[in-house]
C-alpha cells in the first residue's frame, strides 16, 4: 500500500509538470497574433513620439503606430510590453531578439539596412529649426552669429554650420529637454533636429504657443519600423498593417493628435514599401 501511494503521488506531480509545461508553451511572442505578449521597442523620452508618462502609460505618434500595427497582428494594447530602445542600441536589440519590432524615430539608411530589415516608411520627417514664436530667424543664414543648440553627439548642428551658417555658434547640451529650456530662457536662439521631434516638444502643454518651426526641410528622414534581419514575413505583415492605417485615416488622426498643437506641417503619408528594399 505504501508503495502504491508513492507511485500515485508521483503520477500527480508528473501530471502537474506536464500541465505547467503546456501552459508555458502557449506564451508565444510572434507576429502571427494569438500570443500572450509582444515586445515592441520605442523611445521613452520623446514627447509627441515615444514618451513614458509619470503614471507608467505611453504616448506619442510612434506609440500609436506601433499599437495599431500590433492590433493588426492580433495583439491588444494590454498584450504589448514596451521596451526602451535608445538610438545606439536599436540594431543590437533586434539582433538579440529583445523586441519583435522597433518604432522609434528610426530613419531608414543604407548602412542600417545592412543590419536590420525595415517595414514602412510610415513618416517622412525633415531636419528643421525650432525658434521662439516672435523670432526673426526664418532662413538658415539667419543663424550666423546665433546660438544653435542640439544634443551632444548629434550631427544636426554641425550639418547646419557646414552647409548654410558657417558662423553659427554651436551649443551642444545633453538632451532635447535642456535645449528647449535654453530656448525658452533665451540662452540659445534655435534648436535643430528632426521636425517631428521638435513638434513633439513644442506641442507639450507647458510650451504651447511659445515656439514655431521654420519649415526649412534641411534633410529627408524616412522613419521605418525595424525588424530583425531576414524576418521578411513580419515585414510583409507590418507593411499591410501600415497600409490599412493610412487607408482608414487612423494615420491622419495620429498625426493630428500628437503634432497638431505645434502647427506641424507634415508630409503626406509616404508610400509603404518605398525605399526600403
Amino acid at each position: 500500500m505504501k508503495l502504491r501511494k508513492v507511485t500515485a503521488a508521483s503520477a500527480v506531480v508528473l501530471a502537474l509538470a506536464v500541465s505547467v509545461t503546456a501552459c508555458g508553451g502557449d506564451k508565444k511572442d510572434d507576429a502571427s497574433g494569438g500570443g500572450k505578449k509582444i515586445k515592441i521597442g520605442i523611445k521613452f523620452d520623446q514627447p509627441g513620439l515615444g514618451l513614458k508618462q509619470p503614471d507608467g502609460s505611453f504616448s506619442g505618434f510612434d506609440v500609436d503606430v506601433a499599437t495599431y500595427v500590433a492590433k493588426q497582428l492580433g495583439y491588444q494594447p494590454n498584450q504589448i510590453e514596451w521596451v526602451e530602445t535608445k538610438s545606439a542600441d536599436r540594431e543590437n536589440a533586434l539582433q538579440r531578439g529583445d523586441v519583435k519590432f522597433i518604432a522609434a524615430t528610426y530613419s531608414i539608411t543604407d548602412e542600417r539596412k545592412q543590419k536590420v530589415d525595415f517595414a514602412g516608411p510610415y513618416l517622412l520627417a525633415h531636419q528643421d529649426l525650432l525658434v521662439k514664436k516672435d523670432s526673426k530667424i526664418t532662413k538658415g543664414t539667419d543663424l550666423n552669429s546665433k546660438k544653435l543648440c542640439s544634443v551632444t553627439g548629434s550631427t544636426s548642428a554641425q550639418n547646419v554650420q557646414k552647409t548654410i551658417a558657417p558662423k553659427a555658434n554651436l551649443r551642444p547640451l545633453s538632451g532635447y529637454s535642456e535645449c528647449v529650456a535654453g530656448l525658452q530662457s533665451g540662452a540659445v536662439d534655435a534648436l535643430t533636429t528632426d521636425d517631428s521631434i521638435l513638434a513633439g516638444f513644442a506641442a507639450q502643454d507647458k510650451y504651447k504657443g511659445q515656439f514655431k518651426l521654420t519649415g526649412l526641410k534641411l534633410s529627408n528622414e524616412n522613419y521605418g519600423i525595424g525588424v530583425k534581419k531576414g524576418d521578411s514575413a513580419t515585414v510583409d505583415k507590418i507593411n499591410k498593417a501600415l497600409e490599412q492605417m493610412v487607408s482608414d485615416k487612423s494615420w491622419d488622426k495620429a498625426v493630428k493628435d500628437n503634432f497638431g498643437p505645434a502647427g506641424y506641417k507634415n508630409e503626406a503619408a509616404p508610400k509603404i514599401g518605398d525605399i526600403v528594399k
